[in-house]
């Protein structure tokens, strides 16, 4: 299972950095933080579900959690009792985790007890992806404040582990320095079957996501195939799920269950296709020589960042105002091939393209 916590600083102005976060990692379940999202705002990305609770009313739209999962594996979203800014889901991928997205606003009192009543509803095995915004010396700071002691006593007092290491997970740019705010929690049975890593690139925020994957993944990440019932030969299937009655005639009534399911599953293997297991990536049309050379520039100055901010800072604009642009003019240039003299095999086909449908079937690989 991949897991990856970013607090994004506003997700509506990051989606593309979103997109190319998947692309990279391939991950299973995505929690967010800062969002800035209010009700009537809606977030969709294709092929994920999503849960979120938005900042409360009067507050600027600050804050925000959400939790993206993939549909290519079963999740149900878990109800929270708790005041705090929290959302929860269950993920199957090698087995059944809860994870839980978590934002403690800098200036807000939070008490002890909310962070233990929120711990006791989760079920076991879980994941806490949080930004805390607490300092502490276990998790890589320089020194320890108040809300670092508190989240101190939060791991102790409920028998957690704590996989950061002594990584920044936060740059302030202001001062041009490195903090460790965003920690990446768990269950203990989890501790020594998870890796832990803080990514290189801040993604247009202040935050670097944080990846959580099984150890023993070597990075690789593959969904799960699935039957793609639209090309199926069912002549053959019928042939093959030939359920005799020698199947069924046994003397234990569980072996005769197996049978049967074991001949329909050998027939679907051998007359139905399946989908392939390699990520899926979002298609970027717009993405051309200027937008690669920009984030190439992009990168090369953000190693150089804390010397000469300004410079990386015009950099980073550039590469922006470069994407944004190519973006309209792709859009432009899309929606003008559409004229009176259009076929409408051509027309439902670039109404799909535009919905990110590239196939006639959607659901294939």
């Amino acid at each position: 299972m991949g897991t990856f916590l970013w607090n994004c600083r506003g997700i509506r102005s990051k989606l593309q950095d979103l997109k190319g976060l998947i692309n990279y990692f391939h991950t299973v379940c995505i929690g967010l933080q800062e969002t800035f999202l209010s009700t009537n705002n809606p977030l969709k990305l294709r092929g994920y579900n999503s849960v979120r609770r938005d900042a409360a009313t009067g507050s600027n739209h600050s804050g925000g959690v959400c939790i993206l999962t993939s549909n290519l594996y079963p999740s149900t979203t878990l109800s929270l009792h708790t005041s705090l800014q929290a959302v929860a889901v269950q993920v199957h991928a090698r087995t059944l985790v809860a994870v839980c997205s978590v934002y403690l606003p800098p200036h807000d009192d939070i008490r002890q007890q909310d962070l233990d009543t929120l711990v006791d509803q989760l079920p076991t095995p879980f994941i806490l992806p949080a930004d805390f915004n607490g300092h502490s010396a276990l998790w890589g700071s320089d020194v320890t404040n108040s809300r670092g002691r508190q989240i101190e006593r939060f791991i102790s007092n409920n028998c957690l582990c704590l996989l950061n290491n002594d990584e920044k997970t936060y740059f302030h740019e202001p001062t041009r320095t490195f903090h460790s705010l965003d920690l990446a929690i768990c269950s203990p049975e989890l501790m020594p079957l998870l890796d832990f890593n803080v990514g290189n690139d801040l993604y247009n925020s202040d935050h670097f996501p944080l990846i959580v994957s099984y150890a023993d993944s070597g990075g690789v990440i593959q969904y799960p195939p699935r039957y793609l019932s639209q090309r199926a030969d069912w002549e053959k299937f019928m042939q093959l799920a030939d359920v005799t009655e020698s199947l069924v005639c046994t003397a234990d009534i569980t072996e005769s269950v197996q049978n049967v399911v074991d001949c329909i599953i050998n027939a679907a293997n051998n007359s139905i296709p399946k989908s392939s297991t390699r990520p899926k990536k979002f298609r970027r049309p717009y993405w051309n020589e200027a937008c690669r050379e920009s984030r190439r520039e992009e990168k090369k100055l953000w190693n150089i960042f804390r010397r000469y901010p300004t410079i990386s800072k015009l950099a980073k604009a550039l590469a922006r105002r470069i994407r944004r642009r190519s973006q309209r003019e792709s859009w432009i240039n899309f929606i003008s091939s559409i004229t009176s003299s259009i076929s409408s095999k051509q027309l439902w086909k670039k109404v799909k393209a535009a919905n990110g449908i590239y196939r006639e079937f959607p659901f294939l690989s």
